[in-house]
């Protein structure tokens, strides 16, 4: 018998074959294998449902739009009345959506136009008894009778009376090929801002994870706030996200740079250029900062990285699904999908910089920055208190409850 044999040790092969047998039980019936079996299904998943989502809002930024901007009441009674009629005349009935009259009582349909030009081609104003209708001379002709029948519709008269509708032709206010463009740029920023938050703000897990193990995470929160601790790796991660944004920017842009590409071939967002990208910044560290602070409440509640990932993949697919979401709303704007997409703090930084590209209007996103940094605040106190009461067990003990101490032997 060999030495090896003669002291009960495992030879080299044998400690391999042990090692391995018992890597790969535990591998084999561990829950991210099943997501590792599953992942290029769901990836083909994912490409047909980005696809599916990518022809509906082609396709609606393509037909032409017909803003209502009545009287509140009127304008809700119009378009049931509309949607009534589109389940019967779908070719007949145009697509409608209520335009903010910003308190006017008699508002200026040109001027609509031209405020709304990424959302409608036309508008309708008046009374469901007097509809005006304005906007270029192609579509009035088309649109003349569908508005009074609708308008008809929604007063009770139908098909007994028609209103007369009065006519305001325009210039090419709106045209569909601007639309199309709008949405393609709005498109593309919402896939390049979901991207990026999603591969950069993992980092946040694991950096926790491994300070959580090497006992560093509690000699901060001796020394600082827990919730200082908390926004401080958030920041710090954020800063290096931009950081790989920067490296991985500057190699892009010098390769389209050289294929003779550049953001012309583009659509100019409503806002401009500067200012989209400054917005499409600011939006990119909001969504980081949500995500992360969700992120790192999990990586705090976690002791392992196989727990991690276990605990952030309902997280991940949950954002993917808000990704969507914001996709889906982007093709009605001002509908109220499109509303819930633009104040759920998740998806606000995707459908906020969607409006940024079809839309000029900048006091909007003022509201809507504040708005996702209060809630990153929130979810920064709430992910620090959990991880004080959950895992920071520390403190004095209550004085009844106090062991005696063992005496000293002498």
């Amino acid at each position: 018998m060999s030495g090896t044999a003669r002291s009960g040790r495992l030879g080299m092969l044998a400690a391999a074959l042990v090692i391995a047998r018992r890597d790969f039980r535990a591998v084999l019936w561990s829950r991210s294998f099943v997501a590792f079996l599953l992942g290029p299904l769901f990836m083909l998943f994912v490409t047909a449902l980005a696809s599916g989502i990518g022809q509906k809002v082609e396709q609606s930024a393509s037909h032409p739009v017909l803003g209502v901007a009545m009287k509140p009441a009127d304008a809700k009674a119009f378009i049931a009345a509309g949607q009534r009629l589109g389940r019967e005349l779908d070719d007949v009935i145009p697509v409608m959506v209520e335009l903010p009259r910003a308190g006017m009582a008699r508002p200026n349909p040109a001027k609509l136009l031209h405020e709304h030009e990424a959302i409608a081609n036309s508008v309708v104003t008046g009374t469901l008894d007097a509809p005006v209708l304005t906007g270029p001379a192609e579509l009035l002709d088309e649109w003349r009778g569908p508005v009074a029948l609708i308008a008809a519709e929604a007063t009770g008269d139908g098909p007994r009376g028609y209103p007369e509708v009065t006519v305001t032709r325009t210039g090419t206010i709106g045209k569909p090929d601007e639309r199309v463009g709008r949405m393609r740029t709005a498109q593309a920023a919402q896939t390049v801002l979901f991207l990026l938050t999603m591969l950069l703000a993992g980092m946040v897990l694991s950096n926790l994870v491994e300070e959580k193990a090497n006992k560093i995470i509690e000699v901060l929160a001796a020394a600082i706030p827990m919730d200082a601790v908390f926004l401080g790796k958030l920041f710090a991660m954020l800063a290096v996200s931009f950081v790989g944004i920067a490296v991985w920017g500057s190699a892009i842009g010098g390769i389209l740079l050289s294929g003779g590409r550049s953001l012309s071939e583009l659509t100019t967002p409503a806002v401009g250029w500067p200012i989209f990208l400054t917005l499409g910044t600011v939006y990119f560290a909001l969504a980081y900062l949500l995500l992360g602070s969700v992120f790192l409440t999990i990586g705090s509640m976690a002791s392992t990285v196989r727990e991690v990932q276990t605990l952030s993949m309902p997280v991940t697919m949950l954002q993917l699904l808000v990704f969507f979401f914001a996709s889906f709303a982007m093709a009605t704007p001002h509908a109220p999908i499109e509303v819930a997409a633009a104040i759920l703090p998740f998806s606000s930084p995707y459908a906020m910089l969607a409006r940024a590209a079809q839309e000029p209007n900048l006091g909007q996103h003022l509201v809507a920055i504040t708005g996702q940094a209060l809630c990153v605040a929130l979810f920064v106190r709430v992910g620090a208190r959990l991880f004080r009461r959950k895992v920071m067990k520390s403190g004095p003990a209550s004085a009844g409850k106090r062991k005696p101490r063992p005496a000293l032997a002498r």
